[in-house]
This record gives C-alpha cells, sequence and structure tokens, in this order.
C-alpha cells in the first residue's frame, strides 16, 4: 500500500519524493524539464506496483481466492480514487482504457457509428495529434466534417469563431482543456454551455490540465473527459475515460472479449454496463493500481500550494528568458500554466536541448505532436520546457544559464 502521507509544502523539497531526481547526468544533478510529456514518479507509487506484484498479483474480477481478492479490491479502490479525484458522480463513470489516446479513439469509435455524411466536429489549432487523428478518420470513413477553431495572436482560443462555428450539424466539440505545446487554458465550462445549446457532445481533453489545477467535470459538465496516468506522477500504459453515465450507457461496446460479457452463445451475446462495458480482456492491473498510489500522493500534498509554486516559476522562467536577446517565447495567452515554448534566433531547437541536456537539464524539442498548431506558429518546432510539483527556483535559474551557455557557444 501506498505510505501514508501528511499534508507537504512546496517548500519542503518534494523532489526528495521522486527517486529519479537524485540521478546525475553528464555529471550534473538532473533538472527535469519534460513533464509535459511525462512525469516523474514517486518512491510511493514505486512501491505500491512492487507490492502488488511481489505480494498478491492474481488477476481481477474473476477469482475467489485471496490473491485474487485483495488485487481485485485495490483495482476497485483505484477506480473510486479516479473518480473523486476528478469529481464524478460515481466510480461507474470511470472508464480505464490505456492511455489517453485510446479514450479518445474510443469514444470517436462507438460515438462516431451514429454520425453521418455532414455531420460536424469542431476541434481547435490547440490540439494534440491525439485528438485530432482519430476525429479524422470519421471524416475519412464518413463524411464527417471537422471545423478548427482558430487561436487569436496572443494564442488564446478564439471563443468568437467558435461561436460562429456551433450550428444543428455540430454533433461533438473535441478540445484540450491546456495546450501541451503553450500552456494555453481553455474555458472549457463556457464552450460545454454553448455546445450543449445546439445538442453537440463535448469531450475535453485533460492530459495537462488535470496535472496543474483542480478538476471538477461536474461542474464543467462535459460528456467525456481523458487524462492520463503517466503525466500524473503515475505509471504509463494508463489512461482514464470520464463519461457521464447516460452518456457512456448510449454508446455500443469498443472491443470484444472477455470481461465485458454478461452472455455470450454463438447466437446471442449481451453485454455488462459501464464501466465494464468498455473494459475487454485482462486490464492493466498493475498501473492501475499504481495510478490509485498517484492519487494517494497528490491527495497528500496542499496541491493550491504546489498550483501557486508552478505558476511563480513560470512567470519567473518566462521574464528571464524574455530578456534573453534573439530568445522567442511563443507561450503568451493570458490564462496559461507550467509551460514554455521558445525558440533561440538561428540556432536549431535539437541543438538548444542538446547543449542543455550536456548540463543536467531534460527539455523537449520538434513539433510535440501538433503541428497544425507548429503551422499557425510559422515553426516546425519549438524548445518547451515544462514545469512539475517537483520543480524549483532554482531549477527555472539553470535553465536561464543554461539558454545563456548556448547563445554563446554558437555566437
Amino acid at each position: 500500500m501506498a505510505r501514508a502521507l501528511n499534508v507537504i509544502k512546496p517548500s519542503d523539497n518534494l523532489k526528495q519524493d521522486f527517486p529519479a531526481l537524485a540521478r546525475l547526468v553528464n555529471g550534473k544533478p538532473v533538472i527535469y524539464l519534460d513533464s509535459a510529456a511525462s512525469a516523474q514518479k514517486p518512491q510511493c507509487v514505486i512501491d505500491t506496483m512492487t507490492n502488488v506484484m511481489s505480494e498478491h498479483y492474481a488477476n481481477v474480477h474473476r477469482g475467489v481466492y485471496t490473491f485474487s481478492s485483495e488485487t481485485s479490491i485495490a483495482f476497485e479502490d483505484a477506480r473510486k480514487k479516479v473518480a473523486q479525484f476528478i469529481k464524478a458522480k460515481t466510480d461507474r463513470e470511470i472508464v480505464f482504457t490505456r492511455n489517453a489516446t485510446e479514450a479518445v479513439n474510443l469514444v470517436a469509435h462507438c460515438f462516431g457509428q451514429s454520425l453521418k455524411a455532414g455531420d460536424e466536429i469542431i476541434l481547435t489549432e490547440l490540439e494534440h495529434h491525439a485528438n485530432i487523428v482519430p476525429w479524422y478518420f470519421l471524416k475519412e470513413q464518413k463524411g464527417v466534417v471537422l471545423k478548427i477553431v482558430p487561436i487569436k495572436p496572443d494564442r488564446s482560443l478564439d471563443m468568437a469563431a467558435f461561436e460562429k462555428l456551433l450550428g444543428p450539424k455540430t454533433k461533438l466539440v473535441a478540445v484540450t482543456q491546456m495546450s501541451n505545446v503553450l500552456g494555453t487554458v481553455v474555458d472549457v465550462a463556457d464552450i460545454v454551455k454553448k455546445a450543449h445549446a445546439v445538442g453537440a457532445k463535448v469531450l475535453v481533453d485533460g492530459s495537462q490540465s488535470i496535472v496543474h489545477f483542480d478538476v471538477d467535470v461536474q461542474a464543467i459538465g462535459c460528456d467525456f473527459f481523458v487524462f492520463t496516468g503517466h503525466k500524473l506522477y503515475g505509471p504509463s500504459g494508463i489512461g482514464v475515460l470520464y463519461g457521464r453515465y447516460d452518456a457512456l450507457n448510449a454508446l455500443p461496446p469498443y472491443q470484444g472479449g472477455g470481461e465485458m460479457i454478461e452472455l455470450v452463445t454463438f447466437d446471442k451475446i449481451t453485454y455488462k454496463e459501464p464501466p465494464i462495458r468498455f473494459e475487454a480482456g485482462t486490464p492493466a492491473i498493475v498501473e492501475v493500481i499504481g495510478l490509485g498510489a498517484a492519487i494517494d500522493y497528490l491527495n497528500g500534498l496542499d496541491r493550491a500550494a504546489c498550483h501557486a509554486q508552478e505558476k511563480k516559476i513560470l512567470q519567473e522562467a518566462e521574464k528571464r528568458l524574455a530578456a534573453i536577446p534573439g530568445v522567442t517565447i511563443y507561450s503568451t495567452a493570458p490564462e496559461r500554466a507550467s509551460i514554455i515554448s521558445f525558440a533561440v534566433d538561428k540556432i536549431h531547437p535539437h541543438d538548444v536541448a542538446t547543449v542543455l541536456d550536456q548540463l543536467g537539464i531534460a527539455v523537449r524539442t520538434g513539433h510535440h505532436c501538433a503541428q497544425p498548431l507548429m503551422k499557425v506558429l510559422g515553426v516546425t518546432g519549438t524548445v518547451r520546457a515544462s514545469f512539475a510539483l517537483y520543480n524549483t527556483m532554482e531549477d527555472a535559474e539553470k535553465l536561464i544559464e543554461g539558454v545563456q551557455k548556448v547563445k554563446k557557444l554558437f555566437s
């Protein structure tokens, strides 16, 4: 089981809870600034997953013996923890998937069966490929029309343009709550309200947002909400689809196999109710329980203080980076969180990242699985530094020093 935690203030140096952050990289203490791609794991998550595998691993829901009972209880406890964490009405609204990408694909496949040529789906220029490609499949296969909400020059979403795209043919809006490239935060509750007014469903990609501020799916009002475990300080291989129960119950099964059925004959098959209807086969047992441990860890923190600290670090790093000649910052929306995308004039992003790595600083470069957004920005890629609850002002300072060294090296 995850160790008991008291409320921990950010000043207590949370890096101590993350063993990978004690490592030296190229002889220097690691400064990990790629949490938007995948976060490091606290020791309690590692211990919990090890405990499952070493003490009571068994398949879930199918055995009456002790190992299976213990593991099944821990598995379903994790579902309850997820439901409480995002303030779902019931844990029956929580479907476990492999990742957020599979969660989006599940909705696209199942909801898409009811669509026909000419029906419209609204996306935005801020979306990750995972919230573009599954809907493009419906365009190819069914003739569904994709409409795209642009961003404004300040990198915020153009809500006036969104309202103009809504209409009687709009069947679904799929939108990120926080851009993985720019950190732009979107008012998804307002989007839901406007979309529901024309009878459309809304899927919110919360893969970035759930890490950096509290999520209340009932307050948002969305029909579907997806996120992934590996960004939320949990393991990879596990994602979550929240669906309002009526919305889930209206969908046909996604995949067929064991667990999701009530009765199987060669003449007739009946299916279980959500969420099990969408969880065919042996699930990611250890990973689900590991995600539960990550949520336990987060619940043991003063998360409001953590978020405030992340914001301070972001603001300081942006201010200092902007003061370096030749640095262009692309993440400029009034409402944003935890991510800086930038470029250094005449230096390829990969070269910037390679030099920073020699200094022990890990950043991400490239198009960040958001090529349409890169086209809007007029670049092929950026350098992205993303901050998490274990980052400090000293980390931001090291980033600034690193970029200054990059400039000197290539001058």
